[in-house]
């Protein structure tokens, strides 16, 4: 069976939030499509505010520590990732810059990621065009075509067949699913691996 792993980071600041909201919504659809494609995923989600302080300790040192290394692991080892912030002031919130500011510039290279967001009003919206995409063309990662940005009316008729966000939702998952499937794994290629043990050696003396 073919297993592989999604990172997801929210990046809201309220609790419960409705970028965590997003989030599991998106992490919900790219689950299932992959369960689709006969692929099992892994799921690890990270809320951004709980190491909020070493972020910024990070930017300082140069050096992340604590909880957060183990974030910044799961994140750049991950085969696909689901970024999701608030928007403030027509672009994304200060935490999640700082995050991915302190990403080595590479370690997104070739990483399907699909972008989330969520403010006040649809106008917004353009933020993940113009914004965020572009952080993420910037560190060479594979950013899905269909990105979904949720208004808070959105959330209000989620359940109104009129309301379009569950369709983005589950347009973008399966884009990140396809994605995720056709990627090569990723784990280091063992070159020892066809060279026969000592026993079976000797037992072909």
């Amino acid at each position: 069976m073919t297993v592989r792993t999604i990172a997801v980071v929210s990046a809201g600041l309220g609790q419960p939030s409705s970028t965590r909201l997003l989030a599991d919504r998106l992490t919900e659809a790219t689950v299932t499509e992959l369960g689709e494609r006969g692929i099992t995923a892994t799921v690890e989600t990270f809320e951004l505010r709980d190491v909020a302080h070493e972020i910024v300790n990070a930017m300082l040192t140069g050096f992340p520590s604590g909880d957060l290394r183990a974030v910044i692991e799961s994140v750049t080892g991950a085969d696909g990732l689901i970024a999701v912030t608030p928007i403030f002031t027509t672009s994304y919130s200060g935490l999640f810059k700082s995050f991915v500011d302190i990403l080595d510039k590479e370690s997104l290279a070739g990483t399907p990621v699909l972008l989330g967001a969520t403010g006040g009003t649809p106008r917004h919206s353009l933020a993940l065009e113009y914004s965020m995409r572009p952080l993420f063309t910037y560190l060479h990662a594979d950013v899905a075509r269909t990105s979904v940005f949720a208004a808070t009316d959105d959330w209000a008729g989620v359940a109104d067949g009129a309301n379009q966000l569950p369709e983005r939702i589950r347009r973008a998952g399966r884009d990140l699913a396809e994605m995720v499937a056709a990627r090569q794994d990723t784990a280091p290629v063992d070159l020892y691996a066809a060279t026969p043990s000592f026993d079976q050696m000797f037992n072909q003396l």
